[in-house]
């Protein structure tokens, strides 16, 4: 590995401990380094904050002149909740800028590059860029389709069943898989599921880690607007939740859910088309949704084409039931060409469990 890889590597990993805390922007890391040594470092750690290349020349102070500055996204070259940071590098007279990703934000898309080049410094940008693509995922496809990045979520027996015959599936995973599960939440701007999950189950849908984490705003796919008023969704307050119905949908039951704190979106429809929901999210500036519904829910997304990755952990259990509940319940289908292709992204052990990753055949890249 060379000095280059070295120090991107580590700006990679600064970048990766803040991810799902920097929403609506990028995880970012930077590293200032000077003769072989590292002199200043720093992550973006919120919104409207300092960005990650402000942070490491704060730490560097006036040994930054002559420095190299390494960074996994192209710093910004235009003044939104922070000045550019473009202008704070020629301004601290760094010798050599490395960037890992070109930033897809058509407000920088290059600018970054080319400003930091008119003043003389030298740029040079591709180093281990699939990883930091990887890392922002998220923002990346947002900027790409201005819509979220969908991840399905599921939980199995061996042979493929979420639940028994009578509705029970505490608990199919292990408690491994389990605090797994939330670090996805954490990282996620939404969770989603569907009203049948909220009916049977009641859940919370927060991030439970050992030190904490952020919750997710929840979003319940209900059409009627079934939901009990006193469903934990609606009290706990310890997040916001929205709430989705069709045009058929009680006024009155709306006004209910509305004074209990929550956001009601009501669709242009009678029933809830994904994409148009998909779109609005991504007015509302959501990068990412986690989807933790059922086999209804899954196999809607599925059948719209609408999701980027999904999650599987298998357990090594056998319910060997065929009236148990499916992971996946969508049309039937006669010929398997039918079938929606999947490339395996990852798979390893977690506890007694399996975990796979898997995205859509089409998506080979981010």
């Amino acid at each position: 590995m060379g000095d280059k890889e070295f120090y991107m590597k580590l700006a990679l990993q600064l970048a990766e401990a803040v991810v799902g805390q920097t929403s609506p922007n990028p995880a970012v890391g930077c590293v200032v380094a000077k003769n072989g040594k590292v002199i200043g470092m720093g992550a973006h750690l919120k919104a409207g904050e300092a960005h990650a290349e402000v942070n490491a020349l704060k730490q560097a102070g006036d040994e930054a002149e002559g420095a190299d500055l390494y960074v996994t996204l192209e710093p910004c070259s235009h003044t939104g909740k922070t000045p550019p940071c473009a202008d704070l590098i020629i301004e601290k007279k760094i010798k050599r800028v490395y960037i890992a990703g070109l930033d897809p934000n058509p407000m920088v898309a290059g600018n970054g590059v080319v400003k930091l080049q008119n003043a003389g410094i030298r740029v040079e940008h591709g180093i281990c860029e699939q990883q930091a693509k990887e890392l922002n995922k998220y923002y990346y496809h947002f900027m790409k389709t201005r819509k979220p990045f969908v991840t399905l979520k599921t939980a199995v027996t061996f042979d493929g069943k979420t639940a028994a015959s009578s509705g029970d599936s505490k608990w199919i995973t292990s408690e491994q898989s389990r605090l797994d599960v939330h670090h996805y939440r954490h990282r996620h701007d939404a969770i989603l599921t569907g009203i049948n999950t909220v009916i049977h189950d009641n859940p919370h849908l927060t991030t439970r880690l050992p030190q904490g984490g952020k919750n997710p705003i929840r979003i319940v796919l209900d059409t009627y607007l079934k939901i009990p008023l006193e469903a934990n969704l609606l009290n706990d307050k310890e997040t916001p939740t929205i709430i989705v119905c069709g045009t058929q949908a009680s006024q009155e039951k709306l006004i209910a859910i509305e004074k209990k704190g929550a956001r009601v979106k009501k669709m242009p429809s009678d029933t809830i088309e994904l994409d148009d929901l998909l779109v609005w999210l991504g007015e509302e500036n959501f990068l990412s949704v986690f989807v933790e519904g059922g086999g209804s829910v899954h196999s809607s997304f599925v059948e719209a084409g609408c999701f980027q990755e999904i999650v599987m952990y298998m357990a090594p259990k056998l319910i060997n039931d065929k009236k148990s509940v499916q992971a996946f319940a969508g049309i039937p289908k006669q010929w398997m060409k039918e079938a929606a292709s999947l490339r395996f992204t990852s798979v390893e052990q977690i506890g007694p469990d399996i975990k796979i990753t898997a995205v859509p055949l089409e998506r080979e890249g981010i």
